[in-house]
């Protein structure tokens, strides 16, 4: 029985208009014009709901008129395709939401069983009067994408609301602790909060492997809600009977009292867990959870648009929050004598963060019970991203060494750390001296909170304009200033305070009060800098490096400098304050530091603004060069059976379906770039 094959145009090939021009085209060369190559791709089996889809046909061949096949029957058909079940079989009918059973037609004809294969589109229901429906929007924006946005919006900003909660009351606990003093904060940086920051990490990579990724949200963020209802309810009211203080005050009179900071994780051990477990908070729950499961359900398209909103967000709930401590902190003013006014304000405090907690679950378990199951929404289409080079500290090490550019990069990220790290921990020791009361602490960690977060909201609106106007060169200068010029006002305060007190007291505050407030006005600035000029720069600087330059300078950034520019500012602190006793002692050497690593910073600066600028020329260039070759039309030159030579074509379009198309231009299925060995059998 002979077969003859022939491709379909399903309206993509218009015909002779008359017979007497249609009878004269020879069938050989309408038949060398639609060829049909074998089908190497599986046909997708269900399409977006609206959209058509290509879909392979199969008739039985009745008779020839005017060169063209007429059809028979309007069934589906395949043959099988090697080593996978078809998507199609014989006898499934299609319709546009899936495809159907239907009984094969079983023709007695004795005509010659020939069946021709055609290519064409799936025509909609009659409802869909054949157009595509434009999708809904609301203020500019799909609300198929809203529905993924807006809950990540509000999990977010619950998420950061809690954070600035936990981050003011873990300070306030363990400076204001009898016992202790901001001496602690060092020691406990790099004893207790790295140790259970790897520790737990390791387990929730062995949870990952065993649980799915519901489970595993809930399984990470729910023992963090049960810890600080506890801790407000439980264990603070308790921290007499829990808390070691006679073997701490035995441990300190043996020792001496520059160990102070070690022993005092001893005495308020239970202080220090809530410190580490706030600390998890922000890099657990906001960089794993929030940022895997946000990366999980969004594209790329709608991570460029909405992703810089997130950040807006973040300085929103950073007000509000410090507003609410503000107001948790005042109840103390409004109680009677003899009642602990700090243990009230951190069950309210606690209560909210639990039950935003709570609304956190919620909207995780929503998203994913309503929102992801909905098969209008767009998918992710991030693809998996390449496994970065396994540096180890050796080789980290000898490539930072390699390259100036990467040592200069490097030098900014470890001189930050330092930096940061040598003026809070002083400055936090002033500001006990100056609210030694947990509510009045923690009221001007409240209002510093509020001013933070409108500073940073504030450049963020600014850095677009002052990378755009001035460069990247200048924008990454501003940070070190920042911290220099805040730096050196803090230090003189503390250092020449007395010989300033005269000039001081016109004003009506004190050396130390005036410390307190230069103190917070360069962490203000130093971190609203840092957000919305360093990190966009220190990224912005991968750009222009080769691929391998890019990837190893980053890994071994992430081995060396990250921790050394955290932990480099505690053991810093930590040997000042074991060699000359306390850390007011080691004032004047800790300012002296602060001083040469913000000129070493701005150096590393200047030197890679200088490397950055000629190779982000380069690279614009490039992109210019590169999208004028894109728009250029493209030769192709066709198979001799189909053309006489070569056709200047241009790049299809694409549908929405996926199908590269354009109109009055027949469909063929190439299969020229596919694998030779594969049998030439059509199949679908």
């Amino acid at each position: 029985m002979e077969t003859a094959a022939a491709i379909r145009t399903g309206g993509l090939y218009s015909p002779p208009s008359t017979p007497s021009a249609a009878a004269s085209a020879p069938m050989r060369s309408l038949q060398g014009f639609l060829r049909f190559q074998p089908l190497r791709t599986p046909l997708r089996a269900r399409p977006a709901a609206g959209l058509p889809s290509p879909a392979l046909r199969c008739y039985r061949q009745v008779h020839a008129s005017a060169n063209f096949w007429e059809k028979q029957g309007n069934f589906l058909s395949s043959r099988s395709v090697p080593a996978e079940r078809p998507l199609l079989l014989p006898g499934d009918g299609y319709i546009r939401d899936g495809f159907r059973r239907r009984e094969r037609r079983e023709a007695g004809d004795d005509r010659k069983n020939t069946q021709t294969c055609g290519a064409g589109v799936a025509v909609p229901s009659a409802g869909d009067s054949g157009s595509v429906a434009e999708p809904q929007k609301f203020l500019g924006v799909e609300v198929t994408t809203l529905k993924k946005i807006v809950p990540l919006g509000l999990m977010f900003f619950c998420i950061l609301f809690n954070y600035t909660i936990l981050r003011d009351t873990k300070d306030v606990l363990v400076v204001t602790a009898k016992g202790s003093s901001a001496e602690i904060i060092p020691f406990l940086k790099t004893w207790v909060n790295l140790p259970m920051a790897i520790g737990f990490m390791l387990l929730y990579t062995k949870l990952s492997n065993v649980l799915s990724k519901e489970a595993l949200f809930y399984s990470v963020i729910v023992p963090f809600i049960v810890f600080f209802g506890a801790f407000g309810f439980l264990m603070y009211p308790l921290t007499d009977a829990i808390h070691p203080t006679g073997l701490a005050d035995r441990l300190l009179d043996v020792l001496g009292p520059r160990f102070l900071g070690p022993v005092a994780i001893l005495r308020i051990w239970s202080f220090c867990l809530f410190y580490v477990m706030a600390e998890l908070w922000g890099s657990v729950v906001i960089s794993v959870l929030f940022w895997g499961f946000a990366n999980q359900i969004t594209t790329v398209d709608e991570a460029k648009q909405f992703y810089p909103l997130f950040g807006l967000g973040a300085n929103i709930a950073l007000i509000f929050s410090g507003r609410t401590v503000k107001y948790f902190s005042n109840l103390r003013k409004n109680l009677g004598p003899g009642v602990d006014g700090w243990a009230i304000s951190l069950k309210g405090m606690m209560s909210i963060v639990v039950l935003l907690g709570l609304v956190i679950c919620g909207i995780y378990w929503g998203v994913n019970k309503f929102v992801l199951n909905d098969p209008s929404l767009p998918k992710s289409d991030r693809k998996k991203k390449k496994e970065k080079p396994k540096l180890g500290m050796k080789e980290s090490m000898k490539f930072l060494l390699s390259s100036r550019y990467v040592r200069d990069l490097a030098t900014l990220v470890v001189a930050y750390g330092i930096s940061i790290n040598l003026v809070e921990v002083t400055w936090k020791s002033k500001l006990k001296a100056q609210f030694p009361s947990p509510n009045e602490y923690s009221s001007f960690m409240g209002d510093f909170s509020t001013a933070t977060g409108i500073a940073t909201f504030t450049m963020m609106l600014l850095s677009r304009v002052i990378l755009s106007k001035y460069g990247w060169g200048v924008a990454a200068m501003i940070t070190p200033t920042v911290l220099l010029l805040t730096g050196v006002g803090f230090f003189s305060l503390i250092l020449f305070g007395e010989p300033l007190m005269p000039l001081l007291g016109t004003f009506g505050v004190t050396p130390l009060l005036a410390a307190v407030y230069v103190g917070a006005l360069q962490n203000i600035f130093s971190k609203s800098a840092k957000y919305s000029l360093f990190d966009p720069c220190k990224e912005m600087a991968y750009i222009p490096l080769d691929e391998e330059t890019k990837v190893k300078g980053k890994a071994a950034i992430d081995v060396v400098c990250n921790p050394l520019g955290k932990s480099g500012g505690a053991l810093i602190q930590q040997f000042m304050i074991l060699t000359f006793g306390s850390l007011a002692n080691s004032t004047p050497y800790l300012g002296g530091i602060l001083l040469v690593i913000v000129l070493a910073w701005l150096a590393a600066a200047k030197s890679l603004d200088s490397q950055f600028s000629p190779l982000a020329k380069e690279e614009l260039h490039r992109e210019k060069v590169s999208k004028a070759a894109a728009k250029e039309p493209q030769l192709v030159t066709s198979p001799p059976e189909a053309s006489g030579g070569p056709v200047e074509k241009k790049a299809p379009e694409e549908t929405g379906n996926g199908s590269a198309l354009s109109n009055g231009t027949a469909l063929q299925v190439d299969a020229a770039a596919d694998d030779p060995s594969e049998t030439s059998a059509p199949q679908a």
